[in-house]
C-alpha cells in the first residue's frame, strides 16, 4: 500500500518555474515506478512524465520534454517534478501515481494516486 500526497502547485506566469513534490508513505516506495499525469478541465488525464524505481530511467511527454525534469529520492520517499518555462497550456491538476516495477504512459497501469495539486499558468 502506498499513499501519495502532492504539493507545490500554484499560480505562476508564463515562463516561470515550479517544482512539484510527491510524498509517499509505505516501506516499499523504492520498488515502485512513479509517474506524473495532468488533467485540464474538460480533457482526459494525460501522461506527463515517469521514472523507474531506481531513478535511472525516465520518460517524458513530447509536450514537456526539455522543460520538465523528474527525479526521485528513495531515501526520503519523495518524487520531484521540476517544471521550467511554463506555458498556459500546462495549466491543469497534476497527479502523482505509483505503478508496479515498470512505468507506463497509460494511467490505467497505475495502482495508487494522490489527490492532485493545481497548477495555473497565466499568459
Amino acid at each position: 500500500q502506498v499513499r501519495l500526497v502532492e504539493s507545490g502547485g500554484g499560480l505562476v506566469r508564463a515562463g516561470d518555474s515550479l517544482r512539484l513534490s510527491c510524498t509517499a508513505s509505505g516501506r516499499t516506495f523504492s520498488s515502485y515506478a512513479m509517474g506524473w499525469f495532468r488533467q485540464a478541465p474538460g480533457k482526459e488525464r494525460e501522461f506527463v512524465a515517469a521514472i523507474s524505481w531506481s531513478g535511472g530511467s525516465t520518460s517524458y511527454a513530447d509536450s514537456v520534454k526539455g522543460r520538465f525534469t523528474l527525479s526521485r529520492d528513495n531515501a526520503k520517499n519523495m518524487v520531484y517534478l521540476q517544471m521550467n518555462m511554463l506555458k498556459p497550456e500546462d495549466t491543469a491538476v497534476y497527479y502523482c501515481a505509483a505503478s508496479g516495477r515498470y512505468y507506463y504512459t497509460d494511467p490505467q497501469q497505475y495502482h495508487y494516486w494522490g489527490q492532485g495539486t493545481q497548477v495555473t499558468v497565466s499568459s
